[in-house]
Formats: structure tokens, C-alpha cells, sequence
């Protein structure tokens, strides 16, 4: 049985300053049938979202930032637990910081905690700890986290959930001519150097954050998928049917 950590993002999550439930639910029901033959991790934003819907504040602004975090993990984590409810999935959610990743012990510790989850059928959610976490001392954004995560659950494969459905030669949204490479072995330094291009009020990254983790994971051998959170046809057909519809592969040459 594989392990797979499966990172949705906050433009997926989200829709009009709310939670997308219905893109939730789509994301939940996948898992629950993933799971039947894999181990499952999620790595999940939307809790700066989530605590946005009860309460409007400047989002710019840190203090702002980790109260809204602080609001709406309880919110996002009951309308998971809600969802996976429905299947009998029990689950679990685990903070970390920038700093737990940084100590030997540390990492231990969540592996650990992982791994009894998983053993006991539980899926784990993890998330940064945005509401104590410093500017100085962040893992900066869910897709590095959950490279991260990958690597240190041993896990075997990351997919990336987003609103970017795959990796392109070129800007889709500027170029209709843009072609998806559809399986990546290495990624070249230059496109690592390029500014962050962002998408909606609560992302962190863009492109250059998903090549960055899957930079991070060829490097260590491990093989990481980016693909649509909105539509999972594609994610469905390569994890439940082993074919490559679309979205982008990233794994070493054999």
C-alpha cells in the first residue's frame, strides 16, 4: 500500500470569501475512495479563508492574518469532519511550524503522529500553525509544507490540488497556445528563479511554489503530480484507473 499526501489549496477551497462545499465534498468523496488502496495525508489551506467568513479583516496584516487562522481552523476542520462523516472516516488535525520541521526530534514526533493516525484509519489534515507562526520563522506556504511533509511521513507520492491544472511551457491565461508537459523529469533553475505569480485574494504562491516542492521531492526521489482541484477527472483516472489524462507527472527518468 502506497502513502500519498494530497495538498489542496486555497483558490480550490474557496469561492466568493466562502468555503467551496461543493468542491469540498468532491475533494472528501475522492479520498475516501483513494484511501481503499492507498494511505492518505491531507495537507489543506483555507483556514485564513474560512476564518474570513465570520469575520472581515484586513488580511495584509499578520495580527489580522493569525487571528483569522485561529477562527477558522475549527470551522474548516468541522465542515471536513462533517464531510468525511458521511463516509465513517475519522480525522485529525495536525499543526505544525516551521520550526517542528527544523529539529530532528521534532520531525520524529510527527511521524509518528502520522503514523499512528494512519494505522488506525484516521486521516490526518495538516496545516501551518499561521495563527503563532512569526515572519521570520514560516515553512511560507502549503506547497512547500506538504513537500515537506512528503518526504518526512515517507510518504511515496504528493498531488498537488490547485487552480493551475498543470505545468505549461508557457502562461495558459496569456497564450492559448500554451502546451502542458505532461511528465517532467528535472526542472531548470531559471524557471526556479522566477517571481511568484499568485492567483486570488488567499494564495501564497502560483506556479512557482508547486515547481519549487517539486523540485525539492525529485530531489529526494520522490514523484509528485500537479493537477485540477476544480475538476478531478484527470486526478481520478490516474489514481484510480492508472492512466495519465492530464495534468503534470514530475518523477525521475527511470
Amino acid at each position: 500500500m502506497k502513502r500519498v499526501v494530497v495538498k489542496v489549496g486555497s483558490a480550490v477551497l474557496t469561492q466568493n470569501d466562502s468555503i467551496a462545499l461543493g468542491r469540498m465534498k468532491d475533494l472528501v468523496d475522492f479520498l475516501c475512495e483513494l484511501r481503499e488502496t492507498n494511505e492518505v495525508i491531507l495537507v489543506s489551506s483555507g483556514a485564513v479563508a474560512a476564518g474570513y467568513t465570520s469575520l472581515k479583516l484586513d488580511r495584509s496584516i499578520l495580527q489580522n492574518k493569525q487571528a483569522l487562522a485561529s477562527i477558522g481552523q475549527p470551522i474548516l476542520m468541522n465542515k471536513y469532519s462533517k464531510k468525511f462523516g458521511v463516509h465513517d472516516v475519522l480525522t485529525a488535525q495536525v499543526l505544525v511550524t516551521a520550526a517542528n520541521l527544523q529539529r530532528e526530534d521534532e520531525i520524529q514526533r510527527i511521524k509518528d503522529t502520522v503514523n499512528t493516525l494512519l494505522s488506525n484509519g484516521v486521516i490526518p489534515i495538516i496545516n501551518e500553525n499561521d495563527a503563532t507562526s512569526t515572519k521570520e520563522l514560516v515553512v511560507g506556504d502549503n506547497d512547500q509544507l506538504s513537500a515537506y511533509i512528503t518526504k518526512y511521513t515517507d510518504s511515496d507520492l504528493l498531488i498537488i490540488l490547485s487552480d493551475i491544472d498543470a505545468y505549461y511551457d508557457k502562461d495558459p491565461r496569456k497564450f492559448t497556445d500554451a502546451k502542458i508537459f505532461k511528465t517532467v523529469h528535472s526542472i531548470n533553475q531559471n524557471e526556479l528563479e522566477k517571481e511568484a505569480t499568485p492567483h486570488g485574494a488567499f494564495a501564497t504562491g502560483g506556479i512557482l511554489t508547486k515547481l519549487k516542492a517539486a523540485n525539492y521531492l525529485l530531489g529526494h526521489g520522490i514523484d509528485m503530480v500537479l493537477t485540477s482541484g476544480y475538476d478531478l477527472s484527470d486526478i481520478k483516472s490516474l489514481m484510480l484507473q492508472n492512466r495519465h489524462a492530464g495534468g503534470t507527472l514530475f518523477t525521475k527518468e527511470k
